[in-house]
């Protein structure tokens, strides 16, 4: 039986006068000195990034923030209006759906991103066989099609564009997953939109972050969404009324009634 590692971090420390971030100390290297988005970056992947990767990431916490009255957002509002006195856990509500329907996406599909550009076969062979396999599985296709964003979401675009005009990235991964739809839409027989949590594997795949973490940064963006969510519940309540139409909406089709 292996020995169990022992445990330690890299991630913080301090003295009695000075706060460190991994290597840099906070007060002075940071504070002031880079974005929260650098220091973000700099916190989960061990490394600055580079002002292109910046503009890149920036993008993507910008696209993922907001996207109305979606079940993350419904979840926070209902929560606070039971718990008004603890905002964290109508924040941590809506958090809680960043899933693999809904917002969290790109992980699969970023693992299904890598597979492809990594195969020996070459991206369009294998591009074909993983999505002919997802459709003979009858398995969610991530990071293609949008219930509202018809024919195609305007987001994705926008976000490839930006990390082409990067200094250091190579396209490769925009350029599979552009592969990759070409295919979906004659395998399906009908065009399914890149959508945007597509396009964000795509770009954060261009900059280095593995799927693994990748989650990670939607649930970042989303929270600042749902505080915006919570400050206007606080002065335009929706809670009651989000409530009182599933009451009217759903109906009960159970014998006590009978």
């Amino acid at each position: 039986m292996s020995e169990r590692k022992r445990p330690e971090t890299k991630l913080a420390t301090h003295t009695n006068e000075a706060l460190f971030i991994r290597d840099k100390n906070l007060v002075e290297d940071l504070m002031g000195q880079v974005s929260f988005t650098d220091v973000m970056f700099y916190h989960v992947m061990g490394r600055m990034p580079t002002r292109g990767e910046t503009n890149i990431l920036d993008a993507v916490l910008v696209t993922l923030m907001e996207h109305g009255l979606t079940p993350s957002a419904i979840s926070a509002r209902l929560t606070y209006l039971s718990a008004p006195e603890a905002m964290q856990s109508a924040v941590a509500a809506g958090l809680l759906n960043v899933g693999s329907k809904f917002i969290g996406t790109m992980e699969l599909c970023s693992a299904l991103l890598e597979r492809i550009v990594e195969s020996p076969d070459g991206i369009e062979a294998a591009a074909r066989r993983e999505i002919e396999d997802i459709r003979a599985a009858k398995k969610l296709l991530p990071g293609f099609g949008h219930h509202l964003h018809r024919p195609d979401d305007p987001r994705s675009p926008k976000l490839f564009e930006i990390a082409r005009a990067q200094e250091g990235v190579s396209g490769t991964y925009i350029d599979a997953l552009q592969t990759v739809s070409g295919i979906v839409d004659e395998i399906y027989g009908k065009h399914l939109t890149i959508n945007a949590t597509g396009a964000v594997s795509a770009v954060m795949l261009e900059i280095g972050v593995p799927p693994k973490i990748m989650r990670g940064f939607a649930v970042i963006s989303r929270a600042a969404g749902l505080v915006a969510h919570i400050m206007e519940e606080q002065d335009c309540p929706t809670g009651m009324t989000i409530w009182e139409t599933v009451e009217e909406t759903i109906p009960y089709t159970g014998k006590a009634l009978d």
